[in-house]
């Protein structure tokens, strides 16, 4: 009797001082200690800044040089003055301005938006995998948390009976052996309910790794909200968003191909004042421009070779384009046919438990007034903590099995 008043002191001090934590807790952490995580969204920024540093190398860029040179020539030693002038200044406001079509510039911009992009998706793709993670790992946590609570108010039912039944024994109404018999089983429950505990521990920790928190085994996990989405085709998949994005970026490398060997036009112009300060210096200041012209001529074939290779990287991804449509949709269906076999499993053990719960209450009846036998007894006992047992196991199957569902049902936007 002291050992169940103790144990329902626990559950009331659990209750009372207990922390409670969900699955939002852990992910939110989770994606905040994350390094990859954080390594993307910097990624990111930096590819937005890239676009704004390629958009300012397209305007007009301007530079200021100034030197000054001497040369001196002692007793007829140094230099050749004509080719030094002995001493020169130099002074020079520089313009470049790059001639650029309007396609050029798009594509350009577009291969940049490209790997942005690319880098978002995999940032979606982190995140539902970081979730994903947590809410296995949560789920595992839970279901060993749940199960412990349910093996304690097990225990202490069973300590109760076992008061009941050690004073029936000490008035001779049961034999010693069925005292030690039901003793060995409360026992056994006991060290099964730590065993529990250990794994709950356990698993914890592995949750709190996971998710970079240091949460301790008093903690009180709440059941995890996890509705079963929509089912979707593959179309409409975050991860068919990958093919989509190396699609459009073989294009872009295909027109990119095609600029490269489009002349290119270079207006060049400067103003300033150059003199060697030999006579007259005040009038050198002065001004020139220029252009640069560049037109591809022979390149030894280089142009056909790069338009194979982008044909071969377009080929590739239309393949596994394919691939992952068959893929996706073999996988939706074997989730849920395994999703059906838990529902169908979970009514037989319903079932079970329902007639295991009324035999097990006709015991109650029959020890209270010393005609229970007490080996059978023991033996509905131990179906009864196996059907338990194995209900918790197939709660958490299907709570995994609605996780990786959602996890291939996340749509692209």
């Amino acid at each position: 009797m002291r050992i169940f008043l103790l144990f329902i002191t626990t559950l009331i001090s659990i209750a009372s001082f207990s922390q409670k934590r969900e699955v939002n807790f852990f992910i939110e952490k989770a994606l905040l200690n994350t390094a990859l995580w954080n390594d993307l969204n910097n990624q990111s920024s930096s590819l937005t800044i890239d676009s704004l540093l390629y958009k300012a190398n397209l305007k007009p860029q301007l530079s200021a040089n100034l030197t000054g040179n001497y040369a001196p020539v002692i007793n007829n030693f140094g230099y050749d003055t004509a080719i030094t002038n002995g001493q020169n200044v130099n002074g020079i406001v520089s313009y470049s301005q790059k001639i650029f079509g309007k396609s050029q510039k798009n594509i350009q911009l577009g291969a940049i938006t490209l790997l942005k992009e690319k880098v978002d998706f995999n940032k979606k793709i982190t995140s539902n995998d970081i979730k994903k993670a947590i809410r296995l790992q949560y789920i595992v946590a839970f279901s060993d948390y749940n199960q412990y609570l349910n093996l304690q108010q097990q225990f202490g039912l069973l300590n109760s009976e076992l008061e009941i039944l050690k004073k029936f024994t000490q008035k001779s109404i049961y034999k010693q052996t069925d005292y030690l018999l039901f003793l060995a089983s409360v026992k056994q429950q006991e060290i099964v309910m730590l065993q529990m505990k250990n794994q709950f521990e356990n698993d914890l920790q592995i949750l709190n790794y996971l998710s970079g928190t240091n949460e301790k085994s008093n903690i009180v996990l709440i059941h995890p909200q996890i509705e079963l989405k929509q089912a979707i085709n593959a179309e409409t998949s975050v991860f068919n968003q990958q093919f989509k994005i190396d699609s459009l970026s073989i294009e872009n490398q295909k027109q990119n191909i095609s600029n490269t060997y489009k002349p290119s036009l270079t207006i060049l112009a400067d103003a300033g004042y150059i003199s060697t300060l030999t006579g007259q210096y005040y009038k050198h200041f002065g001004s020139a421009v220029g252009l640069n012209l560049s037109v591809p001529i022979y390149d030894g074939n280089q142009r056909k070779l790069q338009i194979t290779k982008n044909e071969l990287a377009s080929e590739t991804n239309a393949a596994y384009k394919r691939q992952f449509e068959r893929q996706f949709k073999q996988q939706q269906e074997q989730l849920m046919l395994k999703l059906t076999q838990n529902e169908m499993m979970n009514e037989q053990l319903q079932s079970q438990l329902k007639i295991n719960k009324t035999l097990l209450d006709a015991f109650n009846k029959l020890l209270v007034t010393g005609n229970a036998m007490i080996p059978d007894f023991v033996i509905a006992l131990g179906n009864s903590l196996n059907i338990t047992n194995a209900i918790a196991q197939n709660n958490m199957t299907r709570l995994l099995l609605i996780n990786e569902l959602n996890y291939w049902n996340t749509n692209e936007k």
